[in-house]
């Protein structure tokens, strides 16, 4: 049996990709089994960006273990075509106030355009609200990707 590789992305895909997309999975180190979550992220300069509550299995796994997995697809519903980016590195929480302000400018940006209200609430929003309650004045926690040390790219033939 011959073993068929999927085909590498190329830096302008892997781009491309990141650019379409707004949603993730990020995989953290957990304590018996490694913990898997879906996240809004934002690509700022280069970076990607990422919104966390500030509660949470999420946050305890952060703290000890800054090291992530980060997931990011785009299919078609019969996966007659498809791309993923997988990029492994450390997540820092972002702690600059004119780069929190641009990051959460940029989500609301994002969400607005993209994303239905509904989805607020898995950023902690009540019910009700819309993206312009995404202010920089609230405590949110927002967090980067940094010291990425794989990035790889595949796709459908």
């Amino acid at each position: 049996m011959t073993i068929f590789k999927l085909p590498r992305m190329d830096e302008r895909e892997i781009e491309s990709l990141l650019q379409e997309q707004s949603l993730c999975r990020i995989a953290f180190k957990g304590n018996k089994y490694p913990y898997l979550a879906p996240f809004q992220y934002v690509l700022v300069e280069g970076a990607l960006y990422f919104h966390f509550t500030g509660y949470g299995k999420k946050m305890r796994f952060l703290e000890s273990d800054n090291r992530v997995c980060v997931e990011i697809e785009k299919y078609e519903p019969d996966l007659s075509e498809y791309r993923f980016v997988v990029l492994r590195g450390t997540l820092t929480v972002v702690t600059d106030q004119q780069e929190r302000t641009v990051v959460i400018n940029r989500i609301a940006e994002t969400g607005k355009q993209k994303l239905s209200t509904n989805f607020l609430a898995a950023h902690g929003f009540k019910k009700g609200e819309d993206w312009s309650a995404f202010t920089s004045e609230k405590p949110l926690v927002i967090v980067k990707l940094e010291n990425v040390v794989q990035e790889l790219g595949l796709k459908s033939p």
